[in-house]
This record gives structure tokens, sequence and C-alpha cells, in this order.
């Protein structure tokens, strides 16, 4: 008598080995390491002198964020460690697989304690292992996309075969002809799939193509790397990155753990303050492009732990900083009312409006310009009305010179107000989880560079300005253009 075993159910969430395979959860550890590699390119030393020079010393961050470089400095800071955070999140799930504690030795670098292990993740750095992430990641990312074109051709496999057996059902045969029947039929099968179904050749040539192509990829991708391998190279990255963000914030952003030991960090700590504050550590007041600031900036919160770009960091503080606090934007902002995309929706409109107008394309401009009416919100628009109202009671001699005078301010303000508007838009791309772009390890566009912190008073005056502008310089070409007509 054959007893049978009782059926077992599996645990998926028991650990995976060391040496095993990563498979499937090769994408989800390739979006964490294409996420490390953006950090790490984010903190070069091209990347931080933009930073400074391009991001927090522009006019548009100047007239409608803040022109206070320490807050500046503590929300690109503030950015960066809960983007390292989300990553090294990822990593510590795929350690936990393998009986590999990541999360905890995260949490001590993040504490500043010693812990043995992280000796050898910090001292290796990240310069030669970047490039091999480089290659793991590139790998992966074609591996998906080939395995969805996989999917494809077998879908379209299916489909033919389905077709085939489709044109030979019927009604079911009679006793005792039907064994007959089923060979009949099945003979019949092989013959349409050898040949006689249109393209079946080619396509089952073109599967075994694909296959092949899946099954080297996933040799050279993560898919066959083994736990034990990727994560220690993510959490020597994630390692990496923490220390360098202490290295270049640690003594102007309060928060964070002290630097690495002088002896080994001196130079370094030396040339990255010349590139953040390369002449003076007073931050330089830059005028706005529109009116001048009369009192102090209302766009960031009261920080009671505020201090100077150049000082120390507080001694003995010991109260962990909630870094994703930091980054929520008062409701006095663009960001905090829930405006910025669709203001930067409509900045970008106004912008390819006002390109619209210089190439001649008035049909195009007229829909365009409706266009970016319905898209204004009921306060935008009712100050653009009365805007326009206050502008038809005196509307003044409507000549060439005044249009010009229209264009040129817009073109100003444009200068400006549309970088904003392009770098809000590329940074809400890039935190959209989408297949195209979870695997991109591309330095990333900061927070405070965009309308998130805008001032909303201002953003909204600078917008409404821009609008009431651009219908004038429609109203005037529209009249131009009849005129011509007539003459």
């Amino acid at each position: 008598m054959v007893v049978q075993k009782p059926w077992l159910p599996v645990d998926l969430r028991l650990p995976a080995g060391p040496q095993a395979s990563l498979g499937i959860l090769a994408f989800e550890a390739a979006a964490a390491m294409s996420k490390l590699l953006s950090l790490h390119r984010s903190l070069s030393d091209q990347e931080l002198s933009r930073l400074r020079s391009d991001a927090m010393r522009s006019p548009g961050v100047a007239y409608l964020n803040s022109t206070d470089q320490a807050f500046l400095l503590r929300l690109a800071c503030a950015e960066l460690v809960v983007s390292l955070d989300a990553a090294a999140a990822a990593v510590a799930r795929l350690g936990l697989r393998c009986g590999l504690d990541f999360g905890g030795v995260y949490a001590c670098l993040k504490s500043g304690a010693h812990d043995a292990r992280l000796d050898p993740l910090v001292a290796k750095g990240l310069r030669v292992k970047a490039k091999k992430m480089e290659r793991l990641v590139a790998a992966t990312a074609k591996l998906c996309s080939e395995m969805e074109a996989l999917d494809e051709l077998e879908s379209a496999e299916r489909k033919i075969n389905v077709r085939g057996w489709s044109r030979l059902s019927g009604p079911i045969p009679q006793q005792p002809q039907a064994a007959a029947a089923a060979a009949a039929a099945a003979a019949a099968a092989q013959q349409q799939q050898a040949g006689d179904s249109p393209g079946a050749e080619s396509l089952r040539q073109e599967l075994k193509t694909q296959r092949l192509k899946v099954k080297r990829l996933k040799e050279e991708s993560l898919w066959n790397q083994s736990y034990e391998k990727a994560v220690g190279l993510m959490a020597r990255a994630a390692c990496a990155v923490f220390v360098r963000i202490c290295t270049i914030f640690g003594s102007f952003v309060p928060g964070l753990p002290p630097p690495l030991p002088a002896a080994t960090t001196d130079s370094v700590q030396t040339r990255l303050s010349k590139l953040l504050h390369p002449r003076s550590g007073k931050a330089k007041a830059a005028s706005g492009p529109i009116t001048r600031r009369d009192g102090p900036s209302r766009v960031h919160p009261p920080m009671s732990n505020s201090c100077p770009i150049i000082g120390l960091r507080p001694s003995g503080q010991k109260s962990a900083t909630d870094w994703r606090k930091l980054l929520d934007a008062p409701p006095s902002t663009v960001g905090g009312a829930g405006l910025d995309q669709q203001y930067a929706n409509v900045i970008v409109s106004a912008e390819e409006l006002l390109r619209m107008e210089a190439e001649g394309r008035q049909e195009e401009a007229a829909a365009e310009r409706a266009e970016v009416y319905e898209m204004l919100p009921a306060k935008l628009r009712a100050a653009v009305r009365s805007k326009l109202r206050e502008w038809w009671r005196d509307p003044g001699p409507l000549d060439e010179g005044l249009a010009q005078g229209w264009k040129d301010a817009v073109e100003r303000i444009m200068a400006w107000l549309g970088s904003m508007a392009r770098d809000t838009a590329q940074w809400q791309a890039e935190r959209n989880m989408d297949r195209t772009r979870r695997f991109d390890g591309a330095p990333r566009v900061y927070a405070l560079q965009t309308l998130r912190w805008a001032d909303k008073e201002k953003a909204e005056a600078a917008i409404v300005e821009v609008l009431v502008a651009l219908s004038c310089i429609c109203w005037y070409e529209e009249r131009r253009r009849g005129s011509v007509r007539l003459g």
C-alpha cells in the first residue's frame, strides 16, 4: 500500500540562499541599482558644481523659491538621503531572502555607530564597481525588453495554433469512426502547422532566435547573479553613497553623522567646499527678475536647528532627523497647494504658443491659446480676465513698438520661468515608476529647482503677466493681418 505524503505549502518568504540566482527579482534589483548609480553620479564634482551655480543661484530659484543658501543646501541633502533610503530598503528586502542583514548595517551607518561589518563596505568605495553595475543594469534592462518581445511572439504563435484547430472543429463524429476522425484531425493540424499557415515557419524561426537572445541576456544580466554577489554589490554602493553625502554636506547640514576621519577627507572636503562656496561662505543675495524682495522669504518653514553654510554641525545632536518631512512643501508654495504639475503644463504650453506666434502659425496658435485657457484654475482665469479688462479700458497706441515690448517682456520672464517648468515636468517624470524610467541611472533634477517650492503668489503673478501679454500679442497680430488684407 502506497501512503501519500501530506501536501506541504511552500513559504515563498523563506530565504532563497546566498548562492541562489535572483531570477525574476533581477528587475527589482536592477531598479535599485540604477537608483544608486543615479545618486553616485549626482554627487560627482561636475554635478555638485551644477547644483551650486545653475540650480541654487539661478534667477528663478532666487525669485520664486529662496535666496537662503543654507535652506536650499539642506533641501538638496534631504532629497538625496530620502532617495538613498528607498534604494537601501530595496537592498534590505533582497538581503533578507538570503540571510543578509543589510537593514541593520545601514541603520548603524546612519546613526554614526561603528560596526565592523561596515569596514569592508566603506573602505573599497564605488569607483571600480560602478562600471560593473552599469553593465549589469544595461543588460537587465535589455533583458526586460527582449522578454516582452518574446511574450508577444509566443502569443502570436498561440493565436496561429488556435486558428488552425478552429478550422478543423466540427460536430463530434459518431462511433466507431471517432478514433479515425481524431487521427485525421491531428494529421491535418500537423500539416497546417508545417507550412499551410502563412508566416508560420518564419514565426517559429523568429521565436527560436528570440529565445536564444533571452537566454544569452540572462547569463549576462542580474538574472543569473547570485543573491550574495548582487546584494553585496548594492550594499557597498549604498554605503559609499551615504559616506559621500556625509563628506559633502556633513559640515553644513545638521542631522548627518560626522564625515570620515579628517586624515582621509581633508583634501576632499576642501575641494567640495570650494565647489559649493567658491569665494565666500556668505550667501550672495540675488535680485528677482520682476521686483525686489521687500521682506523675508515666506517660502521655507522656520527651522530651529538651521545653521549657516560655513560652520560645524551642532555637537551632541542625538535626535534623528526626519528627512522626508523636510521635503513637505508648505501650503504657501505651489507644491504645497498641489499645483506644481498643472502650472508647469500651463507654462510649457505658453512657451509653445510664443514659438508658434514667432513662426507665423496663427491658426495653431489660436487653438493652443484656447487650450491653455482651459487648463487654468478658476483663480488664474479670473485674474487674466481682470487684467485684460483693465488693459482694454486704456489700451493706448497699438503699434509695432508696443507689441515688440510685450514680446521682449514675455521672453525675459520665460527665460527663467520656462526652465523651472521644464525641470518640474522632468522631476515629476523621474518619480513616475513606469517601465521606461525604472532603469534610468542618469543624474536627477532637484526639487529646489522646480515649481514645487515656488512662492504661490509670485508664481501666479508671473503666469498671469505672461498670459496677458501673450493675449495682447495675439490680438495685435490678428488686427495687423486684418488691416493688411483690407489694404
